[in-house]
């Protein structure tokens, strides 16, 4: 029997997990900022850099926690993803001499499927979304023997990302609040483990794929459109069935963001930090920057940028 996620992801496993992962992870840097410097009224900002996370993403901790935690049999390891999930199993299974085969949709960027290439996994693209290269994952790994490595619905996957929440902890040890993009829920929910009401915990998703706001509305995961400029990496169609507990305990809400706000966030954060992130990576910014997450002046925010797996964009020429 499986055992429920919000009694196994816990504290204590994430920081037993942590000394696992560290020697092939990195400590990403958290950048303690003037929110006045991106025209907010907000004193105090600190944002953790997981773009500079080996593979371009948080999604590295969770790929390491599943390969060096579970039994890899002889066929290696399957994995679908929008593109950051796949590059990061293909890079740590590059990194362990583990055989790989990644299934992606055909949204993945260009950025992503180089990586992926770069990183020596076979690579199928199987259907237009997300949920299509799932399907074909799923179907593909019973028959190859090949471990499974879900992106976000799986106990080890959580495990992983919840040594963000850790990090940012040790970091930045008085948030009020931390804003964290949504997209299967991997993310906030292994952070809602670690804090577990200890800060106020906001998820940020595109309008066009609200997959936690649908699922807290109905109290149970529910299917949601997917669609939008983030949509290889925030549209997975539903969240995850184990991070939705954690998600009914300690995330505080849900906010909303356009596809314009995300990408003007992207050109904040290029303009002020000189930081290239993907629009996925730039989702929880576009909460705050957008005013849908309206902070206190004096209220402490952290802020999670996920991931960098683009081509750069010069923004002036966008404009």
């Amino acid at each position: 029997m499986t055992p429920r996620a919000i009694d196994f992801i816990t504290r204590k496993r994430i920081a037993d997990i942590e000394p696992i992962i560290r020697p092939y992870i990195r400590r990403t840097p958290v950048v303690n900022l003037n929110g006045h410097d991106f025209g907010l009224n907000l004193d105090n900002l600190a944002v953790k850099l997981e773009l500079f996370q080996q593979s371009g993403s948080f999604k590295a901790r969770g790929a390491f926690t599943n390969l060096l935690t579970r039994e890899i049999p002889s066929a290696g390891v399957a994995a679908a993803s929008g593109g950051n999930h796949g590059a990061a199993v293909a890079y740590a299974a590059m990194k362990l001499g583990i055989p790989a085969k990644i299934f992606v949709p055909n949204i993945a960027s260009p950025a992503k499927l180089h990586r992926l290439r770069e990183y020596g996994a076979e690579l199928v693209i199987a259907g237009e979304l997300y949920a299509d290269a799932l399907a074909a994952c799923d179907a593909w790994t019973p028959q190859s023997g090949a471990l499974s490595v879900h992106a976000f619905d799986q106990l080890e996957t959580l495990l992983g990302q919840g040594t963000v929440g850790m990090e940012f902890e040790e970091q930045s040890a008085d948030l009020d609040t931390l804003l964290v993009p949504v997209g299967g829920g991997g993310l906030i929910g292994g952070i809602a483990a670690w804090y577990a009401g200890q800060v106020r915990l906001v998820g940020v998703e595109p309008e066009a794929a609200p997959t936690l706001h649908k699922a807290l509305e109905a109290g149970r995961p529910v299917d949601a459109k997917a669609g939008g400029i983030a949509a290889d990496s925030l549209a997975p169609r539903r969240v995850g069935e184990l991070m939705f507990p954690l998600a009914q305990s300690y995330v505080d809400g849900v906010v909303l963001v356009t596809d314009e706000a995300i990408r003007e966030a992207q050109e904040k954060l290029w303009k002020v930090l000189r930081v290239v992130a993907e629009p996925g990576g730039a989702t929880a910014f576009a909460g705050l920057c957008s005013g849908r997450y309206k902070p206190e002046p004096k209220e402490r925010i952290g802020v999670i940028i996920s991931g960098g797996n683009t081509v750069a964009v010069d923004f002036t020429a966008v404009r």
